[in-house]
């Protein structure tokens, strides 16, 4: 990635022996869009990092995982600015181009001297070649890192945008990512990198649940340093960037949910023939977030009445009669009829596979949506009931 360094190394905020601060510096102020959680508690990083993606540039992000600096007051806001201070100190940079971003427990304080020995070392480290130790440093129950490039052209200029993002537990489609860094050398003004950014994350990240919780500390971050000369400016170069980008942020969430915890399978749940968009994503929400669905997936047990049942409570418009559900191609439910025993049996055979494709059709329109989403086993409640251990 042109541009773009990256670092990640053990500082001591985590009780294991891991990695647990990163950064990333770009070698010229790079254009910046941002999107954060919808939860009302918020984190100190997400408050700062509120006010200072007003300004738009950006030349570094630090981020710690192991501490969510939440539920801190003013103190973690002067914490978090603190940080901040100390990467433009020793970058020489602005501090205002300086974003910091948090994961881990809530309501402790950061350890600052792990910060004020780290940070130092953190930029000392820093090479275009350490984005494994990035993606590393930035997890927290994940179980394998997350990164994706692919590239574009415009007019025979070449650009990539990589992406790398960490989440396993809290997720839910309210800016679902927990935290996600959306790398470009194209040059686009800030304007449109939020609307392209917002109308990606609404089809991607805010399209997946794990858990159904809603994180206080979930970032989008994106960040575009022109260093490609690739131009996005015209509706033809926009519709481009913005495939390369859904790409880009498709394959991360579905890697998320994969790695959900505990979970052994991954599911895409797709309504279709709803009457309006909005109960085709109120259906197909209430089944992807239903605990009874998704344990019914980790036993293999193809239990149709719990996702017409999730449906049916879902305030979408619903018909019994009309409803039509299927595993991958294969129907278990026409016109709200089961189709018997032997069908079944075929049906939980698929449901052995680790990726399963489910349609309820409605049957009373032609609006479509859809989420991706994981099963619930008892290793959830294990890595849950440990986490503060």
């Amino acid at each position: 990635m042109k541009g773009f360094q990256f670092a990640g190394i053990r500082a001591g905020i985590k009780k294991k022996d891991q990695k647990d601060l990163a950064l990333i510096y770009s070698d010229s102020p790079a254009v910046a869009a941002a999107l954060f959680t919808r939860n009302k508690v918020v984190a100190a990083p997400v408050i700062l990092g509120r006010e200072k993606i007003k300004k738009g540039l950006c030349r570094a992000v630090l981020v710690n995982s192991g501490n969510a600096n939440c539920f801190t007051g003013e103190r973690g806001i002067e914490d978090a600015r603190a940080c901040s201070g100390l990467v433009a100190k020793g970058l020489d940079i602005p501090e205002d181009q300086v974003l910091v971003s948090s994961t881990g427990v809530i309501g402790a304080y950061l350890p600052m001297e792990k910060f004020d020995a780290g940070i130092p070392e953190l930029i000392q480290a820093l090479s275009e070649n350490h984005m494994d130790d990035f993606a590393e440093a930035i997890l927290t129950t994940d179980t394998r890192r997350k990164m994706v490039t692919e590239t574009g052209s415009i007019q025979g200029k070449a650009f990539s945008i990589t992406g790398i993002a960490k989440g396993s537990g809290m997720i839910r489609p309210d800016m679902a990512t927990m935290l996600a860094f959306v790398l470009t050398d194209a040059k686009i003004e800030k304007e449109d990198l939020t609307a392209i950014l917002t109308a990606v994350n609404e089809r991607t990240f805010n399209r997946i649940t794990v858990d159904g919780d809603t994180s206080t500390n979930d970032t989008l971050l994106a960040l575009a340093n022109g260093k490609s000369g690739a131009l996005i400016h015209d509706p033809e170069s926009k519709a481009v960037f913005q495939t390369v980008l859904e790409k880009v942020c498709q394959q991360l969430s579905k890697m998320i949910v994969r790695d959900g915890e505990g979970a052994t399978k991954l599911v895409q749940i797709i309504v279709k023939g709803a009457k309006t968009k909005e109960d085709a994503f109120k259906a197909s929400e209430a089944i992807a977030h239903s605990n009874l669905v998704k344990t019914a997936i980790y036993g293999e047990d193809p239990n149709w009445g719990r996702i017409t049942a999730a449906a049916g409570r879902s305030g979408a418009r619903v018909v019994t009669e009309k409803m039509d559900l299927y595993f991958d191609d294969q129907p278990l439910v026409l016109k709200g009829q089961w189709l018997g025993p032997d069908v079944e049996k075929e049906i939980a055979r698929l449901m052995k596979k680790e990726e399963i494709f489910i349609t309820l059709d409605l049957n009373l329109g032609q609006e479509t949506d859809g989420f991706w989403f994981c099963d619930f086993s008892e290793n959830y409640v294990k890595i849950n009931a440990e986490y503060r251990s």
